[in-house]
């Protein structure tokens, strides 16, 4: 289908992260021509459906760089809670009643949560990567899947089946080798993780330093902290990410720069939890690739990339005592472009001719985006998921004005995932 996108204020995430009237078309999954208003520029070209954008803003989705999907089922069930507990009581234990429709169906409930939010891709870690895969695919959702390999659900021969399978699988998805993290994966698997990456020549994705426990009693186990361990194995001779990295030290940050890994930061979920603030300035001005990501809905409890970039931008602040530190547009940049680089994807914050379609429109006429001294700072210190009145994925709108198009009917689904949420909690 040819779409065309038309009085729209188009932003382009390059170095002035300009905004120009115009208007974008659309087909075959890719944007196909760009014209600006002020070009005088003008095209008769017909089109399968036109949309008018009023005026409001046009820009490059955000990309969710850390999820856990399915997890929405513990969302505001096992909160105010030491992280240990939480995780021993409440998580892995339920996680371990999931079949493969419940896994399915709360994935489901997620994406509408992404696509409604302006979420245009999310790189997801959890259970029966083969369901993740299906259920993004026929929702039409971009999907980058992480392999959680860890001692207890998983084996690196079944990765290396993922990996060649789900690559080829639709290309909305990607498959990317990972472990959960150093204290659920023994040396032994994490060694065979090691020789797959230098095989394969393929980044490798992991959760680290999120918690002052976590790097005190990986030092006791192995003799370092986290990073210097893993990388002494050769896990990120390949680059690749970790997911939180809160308690780094200044020698793994620098590290870390020079082996190419990104870091994710999470910060909704580091603060529900109490894992601390995490040295963001520090990572920039060392040079290190950074992204956002939302963590999981048990942790977060929100998949909400606007609370995440508010939150990334304030902490960082209060954190360095500084008020000027970390401008809102850079925020901005790794909520699109560093998460996608992240990921693997698209990193590109324009929108020209031969990028992918995954675009979404936001409300400037809402109070909270009034006036338009700064768009852009508006999106990152005042914006909010009410302002998201478009969201399209390799060229297929999957939601408009409160509509999903997504394959499945919303309140269904809504109440099926009550129900399998009251059946695994109530063990029935």
């Amino acid at each position: 289908m040819k779409l065309r996108l038309y009085n729209a204020r188009i932003l382009d995430l390059n170095s002035e992260h300009s905004i120009r009237l115009g208007e974008v078309h659309v087909s075959d999954g890719l944007i196909k021509k760009v014209l600006y208003d002020d070009d005088k520029v003008s095209c008769n070209e017909e089109h399968d459906r036109e949309i008018d954008c009023h005026g409001n803003l046009l820009m490059r989705g955000f990309n969710n760089a850390h999820a856990h999907s399915a997890m929405t089922f513990l969302r505001s069930l096992a909160d105010d809670k030491p992280t240990p507990m939480w995780l021993k009581e409440d998580i892995f234990p339920n996680e371990a009643k999931l079949t493969d429709d419940d896994i399915a169906d709360f994935q489901r409930l997620a994406i509408m949560e992404y696509v409604s939010g302006g979420i245009v891709s999310a790189s997801d870690m959890y259970l029966r990567p083969d369901v993740t895969a299906d259920t993004f695919s026929k929702a039409g959702m971009r999907a980058v899947i992480i392999s959680g390999l860890n001692d207890f659900t998983s084996s690196a021969e079944k990765l290396l089946d993922e990996y060649k399978r789900l690559n080829d699988h639709d290309p909305l998805i990607s498959f990317k080798a990972g472990f959960h993290a150093e204290y659920t994966t023994s040396r032994e698997l994490l060694k065979r993780l090691s020789e797959i990456s230098a095989s394969l020549k393929c980044p490798v994705y992991c959760h680290l330093s999120e918690t002052a426990s976590e790097v005190r009693e990986c030092i006791e186990r192995n003799g370092d902290t986290p990073f210097k361990y893993l990388a002494s194995l050769g896990l990120f001779d390949n680059g690749g990410g970790i997911y939180h990295g809160v308690h780094l030290t200044d020698e793994e940050i620098g590290m870390i720069a020079d082996k190419g890994v990104h870091v994710v930061i999470n910060s909704g979920s580091n603060c529900k939890l109490a894992s601390g603030i995490a040295p963001l300035k520090k990572m920039y001005d060392k040079g290190v690739k950074l992204a956002i990501g939302t963590d999981g809905p048990a942790s977060n409890n929100s998949l909400n990339m606007f609370k995440e970039m508010y939150l990334t931008s304030v902490l960082c602040k209060l954190n360095e005592d500084d008020a000027s530190c970390m401008d809102a547009s850079y925020i901005l940049d790794m909520a699109v472009k560093g998460s996608a680089s992240c990921m693997g994807l698209e990193a590109s914050g324009l929108i020209e001719a031969g990028k992918p379609a995954d675009l979404i429109l936001l409300d400037l006429d809402q109070p909270n985006m009034q006036p338009l001294n700064n768009i852009v700072k508006n999106i990152v210190y005042a914006g909010s998921v009410s302002n998201v009145i478009m969201t399209m994925v390799a060229g297929k709108i999957l939601f408009r004005n409160g509509e999903y198009d997504l394959g499945f009917d919303p309140d269904e689904l809504i109440a099926k995932c009550n129900e399998r949420t009251r059946r695994i909690i109530n063990n029935v």
